[in-house]
């Protein structure tokens, strides 16, 4: 009873926030909170929502296999970051966009603008939808089991929770909601953190220096070039995550762009990337505190194994903890997903019903795409779908670097037999030099894959100036 009643708190001050935020909404209130955010709302809130119930519990476990290394990564974010503030976001605002996909259809075409959009449809639905699953997957086996709730009823009860408190506001409601939920994430982690510290017998200023002395803290490799861990590989790869994943997502970008000015929108992100740093320390050290307790499990296995064996007063807050990176993850794809339908698809951005309609089939899938993964029940497949989501932001990354480093003009009809080329193209080379030379590449493979469609979209293009904004374009803007 005590957790079915902390979760239902936890939902009711959810909806209070949505009834505050939903008054007198419009679709600009829905797609670009009005541009009335403040910024250092949508800087926290944004940490919370980058952090997925995936996150959550896997990186804890990352130090079991690679140590503290992927660090290398997060420094590598801060940079991404940093381009994303002073190259993307000043082209977004001055083009006034509220999807960023809209640049597409005024620089390179229709068809270009389409291709942008639908890559994003697939790979945000897919991945989200993964996401979202293992997340029900893990609340499912640690409370719903025993209150005997089927796993349909669960899926359909969550999914429905985040439409109703999205369906009003839509990101103007994300901006403050998330707030809230990254206040109990971090709550929830530092309380799982402190549990650890004192079963271990140390007090905080005696974690710090165990985790310092201890071989899992490891942040750097340099002297091996081949190792997927070398610090200039996940450094780089960093950079190009980010500006892919976070600056050339609308999911990502959609909370940026509800910023009074643009230079409220610079500090919010670069505030926002460099408190990503800490946060990711913060799950890395757990790692490796549960590891100095001498839990056994690894990867995704490390923390929910600790949870199992500690009994309320760590499931409580890790229930908590899930909800919150979960469903802050989940509810703003939703809304950008529907803001993309809505704008970039069906280009009616004004038309509510529309969104409306939009909003409830998009809730729907997403519910029956994870009753689908159910069935299938394969980790087979799910790993694939992760690779498949890794493909597609490449086409993405060369479509804008092709616009915006460039003054040529591609040849439109050609731009998605392009963009599908790519990531097959990038899947059979990744095969062959595994195949001859035994290596695999990593993060690597997104930068490959843009510079692929980049070179593809140059050698297909003339010399043209770049077309002045169409008719369309304008309108959906």
């Amino acid at each position: 009873m005590w957790m079915i009643a902390i979760i239902l708190g936890y939902f009711a001050v959810l909806f209070a926030i949505s009834r505050l935020t939903a008054r007198r909404a419009t679709n600009d209130t829905f797609f670009r909170g009005n541009r009335q955010s403040p910024w250092y709302m949508v800087a926290f809130g944004m940490v919370g929502a980058s952090i997925s119930g995936v996150t959550f519990v896997s990186v804890p476990g990352m130090v079991t296999q690679i140590d503290m290394t992927y660090m290398q990564t997060c420094l590598g974010f801060i940079l991404g970051y940093f381009a994303v503030a002073f190259i993307l976001l000043p082209l977004y605002y001055r083009l006034n966009l509220t999807t960023i996909y809209s640049y597409l259809g005024k620089r390179l075409g229709p068809r270009a603008y389409k291709t942008g959009a639908s890559f994003f449809l697939l790979s945000k639905m897919t991945g989200a939808v993964v996401r979202f699953y293992v997340v029900c997957m893990i609340l499912q086996q640690f409370v719903f089991d025993e209150m005997g709730i089927p796993f349909v009823v669960t899926v359909s009860a969550m999914v429905a929770l985040i439409w109703l408190y999205t369906r009003g506001g839509g990101i103007k409601t994300l901006v403050w909601t998330d707030t809230f939920q990254t206040i109990c994430l971090f709550s929830a982690l530092l309380l799982i953190i402190y549990k650890v510290v004192g079963e271990l017998g140390l007090t905080i200023p005696e974690a710090v220096s165990a985790i310092a002395a201890d071989e899992h803290s490891r942040m750097f490799v340099m002297d091996d070039w081949v190792s997927k861990q070398n610090f200039w590989k996940q450094f780089l790869s960093g950079v190009f995550i980010v500006i892919v994943m976070t600056g050339l997502d609308q999911d990502m970008m959609q909370k940026n762009l509800t910023c009074k000015t643009l230079k409220e929108a610079q500090k919010d992100m670069c505030t926002y990337g460099v408190a990503f740093v800490p946060a990711n320390l913060l799950f890395l050290s757990l790692g490796v505190l549960l590891v100095m307790l001498g839990e056994t499990g690894v990867s995704d296995t490390l923390l929910p194994g600790f949870v199992q064996r500690s009994g309320l007063s760590v499931l409580i807050p890790f229930t908590i903890g899930i909800v919150a990176a979960s469903f802050s993850s989940a509810d703003s794809a939703l809304t950008s997903l529907t803001t993309s339908y809505c704008v970039d698809i069906r280009g009616r951005a004004g038309d509510e019903q529309l969104r409306k309609r939009a909003h409830l089939g998009i809730s729907i899938l997403f519910v029956v795409m994870i009753l689908l993964f159910r069935l299938l029940n394969s980790t087979s497949v799910i790993d694939a779908i992760y690779t498949i989501c890794g493909y597609t932001y490449g086409p993405l990354l060369g479509l804008f670097a092709f616009g915006m480093l460039t003054k040529r003009m591609p040849r439109d009809r050609f731009v998605p037999y392009i963009c599908i080329a790519s990531p097959l193209l990038c899947y059979a080379i990744d095969a062959i030099t595994w195949h001859v030379a035994g290596y695999r590449f990593g993060y690597e493979l997104l930068m490959m894959n843009g510079a692929l469609t980049f070179m593809a979209l140059f050698v297909l293009s003339s010399a043209n100036s770049p077309r002045t904004p169409s008719a369309e374009c304008q309108t959906v803007s």
